[in-house]
C-alpha cells in the first residue's frame, strides 16, 4: 500500500465533505469515532426534524416566565415584552444559521469547528465555557422536570404526596436517568423524541389557552403598561432586554453544528430554524403571560411557574396528563440542549478517554453539583436564600453574554478568513495546518471578556455589558480578522 493510500483525506460528497478515515486520524489523540464527521448517509435530518428540534427545545419553563421576567426586571409593557422576545428570536438567527454552515457541510461537532479558530488545544477554552452553561441548564431543567414528576405521583398516589421535598428529590434523579437514557442511545433517539414532541406539546399549549382564555381579557393582558420610570427612553429598556433574550439562545448559537452535521442540506437547517425557533418562543411565551395573568382567578393567586400552575388544578387526571406533556417537553428541552454540547466538549479533551457514554455521564455528575445546594435544600438539610429562578435569570444568563465573542470568531473565521475551507483530516491530528494554540482566537476572545468583567465590577463601560452580547460577538469577530491576518505575514 502506497503512502498516500494510508492516510486519510476529504472527499466531496455533493454538498458534503467526508473524511475518508485512515490508521494515521484512527490513531491520533484528538480522534474518536462519536466526534468524528458524520457520513453522508448520516445526514438524514429534514427541515422538519430541525423545526422540530426548536419546538422541542423552545417549549420549556424558562420560556414561558420570559414575558414575566421582561415586565418586571426590564420595565417593558406586556405587548413591548412579546416583540421583544419574537425580534431577538429573529436577531439570534443570524448566528445559529451561520455557525450551522460548518457543521452541515464537513459533519463536525463544535469542538472541532473551534480547533480552527482557538487551535487543536486551544479550543478546550471556548468549548468548556460553554460547557459549564450547559450543565447549569441541565441541573435547573432537570429540576423542574424532577418537580413534574413529584406532581404526577402524587396526584396518583397519596404516600407520594406526604414524601413532600424527598419526593422532588427522588424525581430529580428519576429525570435524570431519563435524560441520560435519550442521549447515550445517539441522535437518532433525540431526533425521535423531537419529532415526537413538537406535535403534542403545540396541543398541550393550545389546550391551555383554551383553559385560560375563559378566566381572563386578554385585552386587559395585553394592554399592562410598562412598570419603568414615567418618562424613561423605551429604547434603553428595549436594548438591554433585547441583549438578553439573545443571550438565552446564545449558547446553541455555538454549538448548533453539533446538530446541523445531521442535516440534509444547508437548506434544511436554515429553513428548519427559520420555522423552528422565533415563532415557538413568541407564541409559548405568550402563553405563559396570558396564564400568569389568569392565575390569580384559576388558582386564588399569582403563580408564574406552569408545573406549580398546573399541580393546582382540581382534577387528577388533567395534572397527570400536563406533567406528562412537561415531562416531555423538559425532556426534549434538556437532552438537546443542555447534555449534547458538554458531551462533546468533555471528549474533545481526551477523545481516546472519554466517548460520548462517558460524556454524558459526566456532564450529568457535573449537572448534580451544580443543583446540590437546591437538593439539600429540598431535604431541609441546608438553608439558603438562593433560588433557581435567581440563578437561571441572573448568572445562566449574564455569564452567556461572555459567549458572544466565541460566536463573533467562529463567523468570521469560517466566512472571511478560511473562506469556507477546513483541512479536514488536520483537525483531527496534531502537527498539521491548525497550531495548538491559535493566538488570534483567544486574544480576540480575551479582549471583549476582559472588558465585560471591567465594566461588572467597577460600571466603567456599563453600556459594553448591558449590549454585551452584540459588544462582544462584533468586537471578537473583528479583533480576530485583523490579529488573523497579522499571523499570517508572520
Amino acid at each position: 500500500m502506497s503512502g498516500s493510500e494510508m492516510h486519510s483525506k476529504a472527499v466531496e460528497v455533493g454538498e458534503f465533505i467526508e473524511l475518508d478515515v485512515k490508521d494515521d486520524i484512527i490513531n491520533s489523540a484528538r480522534y474518536n469515532e462519536d466526534i468524528a464527521p458524520t457520513k453522508a448517509s448520516q445526514r438524514t435530518w429534514s427541515q422538519w426534524n430541525v423545526a422540530a428540534l426548536w419546538v422541542g427545545m423552545a417549549i420549556c419553563v424558562p420560556t414561558y416566565t420570559l414575558g414575566g421576567v421582561l415586565t418586571a426586571y426590564f420595565g417593558l409593557s406586556v405587548t413591548e415584552a412579546l416583540w421583544t422576545i419574537l425580534v431577538a428570536n429573529m436577531v439570534v438567527l443570524i448566528p445559529l444559521t451561520l455557525n450551522a454552515y460548518p457543521g452541515t457541510r464537513y459533519g463536525i461537532p463544535c469542538p472541532v469547528v473551534l480547533r480552527a479558530s482557538f487551535g487543536i488545544v486551544g479550543s478546550n477554552v471556548p468549548a468548556l465555557i460553554r460547557a459549564l452553561v450547559a450543565c447549569g441548564w441541565f441541573g435547573v431543567q432537570t429540576l423542574f422536570g424532577g418537580i413534574a414528576i413529584h406532581l404526577l405521583l402524587s396526584a396518583l398516589f397519596d404516600s407520594w404526596a406526604a414524601l413532600g421535598g424527598a419526593g422532588e428529590v427522588l424525581g430529580f434523579f428519576i429525570f435524570w436517568v431519563a435524560n441520560i437514557w435519550v442521549v447515550v442511545r445517539g441522535a437518532e433517539s433525540i431526533k425521535h423524541l423531537e419529532t415526537l414532541a413538537a406535535p403534542l406539546l403545540l396541543i398541550v399549549a393550545i389546550g391551555l389557552v383554551v383553559w385560560a382564555l375563559p378566566k381572563v381579557s386578554l385585552a386587559e393582558v395585553m394592554a399592562t403598561p410598562a412598570s419603568r420610570p414615567e418618562g424613561a427612553s423605551f429604547m434603553g429598556y428595549f436594548m438591554a432586554a433585547l441583549t438578553a433574550m439573545v443571550g438565552f439562545w446564545a449558547t446553541l448559537s455555538l454549538n448548533i453544528p453539533d446538530f446541523s452535521r445531521y442535516a440534509r442540506s444547508q437548506r434544511s437547517q436554515i429553513i428548519g430554524q427559520i420555522i423552528g425557533l422565533p415563532l415557538t418562543m413568541f407564541l409559548f411565551s405568550g402563553l405563559g403571560v396570558l396564564l400568569t395573568a389568569a392565575s390569580m382567578e384559576l388558582v386564588g393567586e399569582t403563580v408564574s411557574d406552569p408545573i406549580n400552575l398546573i399541580g393546582r388544578i382540581d382534577s387528577p387526571f388533567w395534572v397527570v396528563v400536563s406533567m406528562l406533556m412537561i415531562i416531555l417537553a423538559t425532556i426534549s428541552t434538556n437532552t438537546a440542549a443542555n447534555i449534547v454540547s458538554p458531551t462533546n466538549s468533555f471528549q474533545n479533551i481526551a477523545p481516546k478517554y472519554i466517548n460520548e457514554t462517558k460524556g454524558v455521564i459526566l456532564t450529568g455528575c457535573v449537572g448534580i453539583l451544580l443543583m446540590s445546594w437546591e437538593l439539600l435544600k429540598k431535604l431541609g438539610w441546608l438553608d439558603s436564600d438562593v433560588s433557581v429562578e435567581s440563578l437561571y435569570s441572573n448568572w445562566l444568563i449574564g455569564y452567556s453574554s461572555l459567549l458572544g465573542p466565541i460566536a463573533g470568531i467562529m463567523i468570521v473565521d469560517y466566512f472571511i478568513v478560511r473562506k469556507q475551507f477546513y483541512d479536514l483530516p488536520d483537525l483531527y491530528r496534531d502537527g498539521g495546518v491548525y497550531p495548538a494554540w491559535n493566538a488570534a482566537g483567544l486574544v480576540a476572545f480575551l479582549v471583549p471578556v476582559g472588558l465585560t468583567v471591567v465594566a461588572i465590577t467597577t460600571g466603567y463601560l456599563s453600556w459594553f455589558y448591558d449590549y454585551g452580547w452584540f459588544t462582544g460577538s462584533i468586537l471578537g469577530g473583528i479583533i480576530y480578522h485583523f490579529a488573523s491576518r497579522m499571523l499570517a505575514r508572520r
